[in-house]
């Protein structure tokens, strides 16, 4: 991938917007949110593992949409996702998805 098609694919990336919710924020506030609610929610308890957590709650919808995207692909699925295929088949493992 050329500098310029990263860029691309950045600008892509950064200017998403969560359209479900009919918001138009980026993702990262999405989840900024998200996580300024959770906190709130805790009310002074301790929480563990929230990168897993979170990790998990992104990835496997990731995962699902690129999927369908290839139409089951996963040599594309991993290009799309700039992983290795190996990886992309032990995630797919991972969330139940192979």
């Amino acid at each position: 991938m050329t500098l310029e098609a990263a860029r691309i694919d950045e600008e892509k990336v950064i200017g998403f917007t969560v359209s479900k919710n009919k918001s138009t924020e980026p993702l990262r506030e999405c989840v900024r949110d998200a996580m300024t609610s959770y906190f709130r929610q805790l009310d002074g308890h301790t929480t563990s593992d929230l990168y897993q957590m979170v990790i998990s709650e992104v990835e496997k919808p990731l995962l699902e949409t690129v999927m369908h995207h290839t139409e089951g692909n996963q040599t594309k699925a991993a290009t799309v996702l700039g992983i290795s295929r190996s990886t992309l088949r032990k995630k797919l493992a991972l969330y139940g998805l192979d």
